[in-house]
């Protein structure tokens, strides 16, 4: 503990790319005494707990990756979840983090100190560490979200969410089931079809499926890539892909419909190129508009549907029993492997955040929001919860690369911790005004957002929080990059006393 009753000035929760990107950058503006706290027992965050088959990034290589930290190596268009993986690895090593972090540590509360103007950090092990400040980097896509299907934990066989891949699973020959037909399942199917007895998709929503340029990059571009202007073109284009794909089209629905109009086409072209029976062409056609949930992006997800030893089931689930799982129907097929595809905890409560955080005078800060809606000051900030910022907060992201989500949100709050540092102050708290206007300001323009079509309603989109909101940022990338380095000071509090 140092002079100032604090273990560390800056402790970073997560040790995903946002925690390294948030580290990476503390330590080049000369914030030397921070650590990395993880619960698992290696970096990457949802490249390190998700490793089903078939994994790998749903937009291009090139621009998921730090713009200070471009790889030339990339093997394919859409990079494996290994590749991933390793990337994550690479940064960690190459700027010197390992010896900040520590893994297998499960933050499980969070309670500012007003009179020490800290935060009191509990392990689930029982220690408790201090900081001065907290930035939340625990990601959104690590916390699997299970089923509420009666008798789901009564299934004699083996049974693995896809964000818990168990490897020692031989599935050759099985029969095998899979629940949820979301991104992750999109790529898991193509993968297991080929090599199980029979494969029973359980659909509740079809998702929008199109198609992608997946190619591998020959060796003369990789080493192309190595020349300063090459990968900043190649960047540029696929930075200007991302952009008009989600969050151009998403939040700009109003004003450029064609966009998802064009999206749609698309989609349904691909959908009848690649599935040949017209009654499961017809159960894999989305009802709502391109946009609404989050699509999927594959070559060979649908043509799966082709195969005979795959079966697409509608109906709704009525169980899940000990030898399989039954339809409301009355069908039951018997399972050998049941495969939860049933995506993550996003906008709810156990996620955001993944501990209990209590600020001023014991807040909570998941029954504040209960209470008052999903809402932060630029998806960084909430009044009351001083010296705590988030990397992934409500109205943050945009839609586009995670990277950049992560560069931005980082110089908002190196923005607000070298104000902090050169006016000596050690307590920084967004105000309630500014968090007000920001809010207003969100509500405002979504409007214009294809969220809300009538159609987005038999989605069944993790968009939608439970207060009906969508807290994604309506605004371009280009937008949200300008404002984090230039928003108002003002909009926050500096001081010595909470």
């Amino acid at each position: 503990m140092n002079g100032n009753g604090i273990d560390h000035e800056v402790v970073i929760i997560g040790a995903g790319f946002s925690g390294i990107g948030a580290a990476i950058k503390l330590q080049e503006a000369g914030f030397d005494d921070f650590i990395l706290v993880d619960d698992a027992d290696g970096v990457g965050g949802t490249w390190h707990w998700n490793t089903y088959p078939g994994i790998a990034v749903d937009i291009p290589s090139f621009s998921y990756q730090y713009s200070f930290e471009q790889r030339a190596g990339w093997s394919r268009t859409y990079a494996r979840g290994s590749e991933l993986k390793a990337y994550a690895e690479s940064c960690v090593d190459k700027y010197g983090l390992r010896p900040r972090i520590r893994f297998s540590t499960t933050i499980v509360d969070a309670e500012f100190d007003a009179d020490g103007r800290r935060w009191l950090l509990r392990t689930q092990d029982g220690d408790e560490l201090t900081a001065r400040f907290v930035i939340g980097a625990t990601g959104v896509l690590t916390r699997p979200k299970l089923p509420e299907i009666p008798g789901v934990d009564e299934f004699a066989g083996r049974a693995m969410h896809t964000s818990r891949w168990d490897h020692t699973q031989d599935l050759r020959g099985k029969r095998v089931a899979i629940i949820g037909t979301g991104a992750s399942a999109v790529q898991v199917i193509p993968e297991t079809a080929p090599q199980v007895e029979q494969l029973v998709v359980f659909q509740r929503t079809p998702i929008w499926c199109l198609p992608r340029w997946d190619v591998p990059l020959p060796k003369a571009l990789q080493w192309a890539l190595r020349v300063p202007g090459v990968k900043s073109v190649t960047r540029l284009i696929s930075q200007t892909y991302v952009e008009v794909t989600f969050p151009i089209s998403a939040h700009y629905h109003r004003q450029l419909p064609m966009a998802a109009m064009l999206g749609e086409r698309l989609g349904l072209a691909h959908l009848r190129g690649q599935v040949h029976d017209p009654v499961v062409r017809e159960k894999l056609t989305p009802r709502y508009a391109l946009g609404c949930k989050r699509p999927g992006f594959s070559n060979d997800y649908l043509a799966t549907y082709n195969r005979d030893n795959v079966v697409l089931e509608t109906d709704p689930i009525e169980a899940v029993t000990p030898t399989g799982v039954r339809t409301a129907t009355g069908t039951e097929y018997p399972v050998d492997v049941l495969i939860l595809a049933t995506g993550f905890k996003v906008m709810e409560s156990g996620n955001m955040p993944t501990f209990q955080l209590r600020g001023l005078g014991g807040l909570d800060l998941e029954k504040w929001w209960d209470e008052n809606r999903l809402q932060s000051y630029q998806g960084v900030s909430v009044p009351g919860f001083p010296n705590f910022f988030a990397i992934v907060g409500p109205y943050g992201y945009n839609g586009a690369s995670y990277f950049t989500l992560i560069e931005n949100q980082t110089k908002h709050i190196l923005r607000c911790l070298r104000h902090a540092r050169a006016g000596k102050t050690t307590v920084v708290e967004v105000t309630r005004e500014a968090n007000e206007r920001y809010f207003q300001e969100v509500l405002a323009r979504r409007g214009g957002q294809v969220f809300w079509q009538d159609s987005c309603a038999l989605s069944n989109s993790y968009y939608f929080d439970k207060h009906g909101d969508v807290p994604l940022r309506p605004s371009t990338t280009v937008e949200a990059a300008w404002r984090s380095g230039h928003f108002d000071l003002s909009d926050y509090r500096f001081a010595n006393s909470a």
